[in-house]
């Protein structure tokens, strides 16, 4: 390997390095939200996150002036979608009441301030059934006392 390919190398890890620093915090926390843990004991939001980063990474040289925290932020969501059914019982998190779907969009839309467009493109839903599932997911938010998550059947509709 060349000094030339050595130093591209070092370059790279201290680039992604200084990104993990100042986004995973913000990013972990939205882990933890998607997969309604406490925030304390979140290890399947730890897991989702060093994918999610780990993915990122083997990228990095491919995003070209793309927005490293959107990337992040897109395959964190691809992944939790992707294995939800893994986090449909709330473990206890703010947003355990919630289905995986509606914590996806409340979590994308009002956490991480993603607009109505983007969060239906990234998620393959239509804009008005992301717009009807964020506002079912904060009126159930507003109204239902803490408790354990709804029944598959209940957030059907």
């Amino acid at each position: 390997m060349s000094e030339r390919q050595i130093a591209q190398r070092r370059r790279r890890a201290r680039e992604f390095e200084a990104f993990v620093a100042g986004a995973a915090p913000r990013l972990l926390h939205a882990a933890t939200l998607l997969t309604a843990e406490p925030a304390g004991v979140n290890p399947h939001a730890q897991q989702l996150l060093t994918s999610a980063l780990a993915h990122t990474y083997a990228e990095w040289d491919r995003l070209r002036g793309e927005d490293p925290y959107d990337r992040t932020r897109q395959e964190l969501a691809s992944r939790f979608a992707r294995g939800a059914w893994r986090h449909h019982k709330g473990r206890g998190g703010v947003l355990g009441r919630l289905t995986p779907q509606e914590r996806l969009i409340l979590v994308l839309r009002l956490y991480e301030g993603v607009a109505e467009e983007q969060t239906a493109a990234l998620i393959g839903l239509p804009v008005d059934r992301v717009r009807a599932i964020c506002h079912r997911a904060v009126a159930t938010m507003r109204s239902a006392p803490p408790g354990p998550p709804r029944a598959p059947a209940e957030a059907a509709s």
